[in-house]
């Protein structure tokens, strides 16, 4: 799930290895501040390349910002370090140095990917459906950032992406917990988490089976109208759902049929996904 590298960030790998190799006689090398910001700049690199710890080129990308400021490789050093936190799953610090970057340099042309790093860095921590998903919406709320104001370039198409990823983690998560109410026959709180999936969450891979749930926790507790009206949103539009064809012989098993009926809040969305009526 990481992003790719900045645009700025080329390798210059087989040059730096030929002069780090004739240092490797035994000498001691020289210390940093003897080096130009371009050569400590491209030991960063190429220790990011070929090392095995990312944090080991974290040096040369502070040391550059460090003794270089206001330079452009200070600025490039900057959100390489932004890369290197995150590469190696230093999540706060990334954010922190692509911030600092979006602070010192909001118009430069790496902008966007540090702003897309930012969020990156909340969507790469997304853990399985049964965890906190605070963490969810933080990265939510970064990829709309992103595609907000960057929205021309390769990272707002990325976001968009990992946006409907997370939301869908988001419809999972409640399908998880109505799922648990809903086999412990706890069934009004079963019917507010299937409500929040089909009322919030319509975009999902969740809608179908959250209506066909739905149609079980309404027909235990005989409330046939919202049952019947539940199952007929599911069959205008999941009608080939194997969810729908369990609601329709639940729903024919007690001499009833998915049609619209009563002014339940399903009834609302019956207006608005079958009819068209929003207002």
């Amino acid at each position: 799930m990481s992003g790719r590298r900045p645009a700025a960030g080329l390798l210059t790998v087989a040059l730096l290895a030929g002069v780090l190799a004739g240092c490797a006689g035994g000498s001691k090398e020289p210390a940093l501040d003897t080096y130009t910001a371009e050569e400590i700049f491209k030991k960063g690199e190429l220790e990011l390349a070929t090392g095995k710890r990312p944090k080991n080129a974290l040096v040369y990308f502070q040391e550059v910002e460090r003794l270089y400021p206001y330079t452009e490789y200070a600025k490039r050093a900057l959100i390489m370090q932004a890369y290197t936190h995150h590469k190696a799953k230093e999540y706060p610090e990334a954010r922190d140095a692509a911030q600092r970057f979006l602070d010192f340099y909001p118009g430069d042309e790496d902008a966007p990917y540090a702003l897309y790093l930012m969020a990156l860095s909340y969507y790469d921590q997304i853990d399985d459906v049964g965890r906190d998903q605070g963490i969810t919406f933080q990265a939510l709320s970064g990829m709309r950032d992103v595609i907000e104001t960057y929205p021309d370039s390769e990272y707002a198409r990325s976001a968009i992406l990992k946006f409907d990823l997370a939301f869908d983690q988001l419809a999972a998560k409640e399908m998880e917990v109505g799922r648990y109410y809903l086999k412990r026959r706890h069934y009004t709180a079963a019917i507010n988490r299937f409500r929040v999936v089909v009322q919030d969450f319509q975009t999902t891979t969740h809608t179908a089976e959250a209506l066909h749930r739905l149609v079980e926790s309404y027909v235990a507790l005989g409330l046939n109208d919202e049952a019947q009206t539940a199952a007929a949103i599911l069959g205008y539009n999941y009608q080939s759902s194997p969810f729908y064809e369990d609601s329709y012989r639940l729903l024919k098993g007690k001499g009833l049929s998915p049609e619209a009926k009563g002014e339940s809040w399903l009834r609302t969305i019956y207006r608005q996904m079958v009819k068209g009526e929003w207002l």
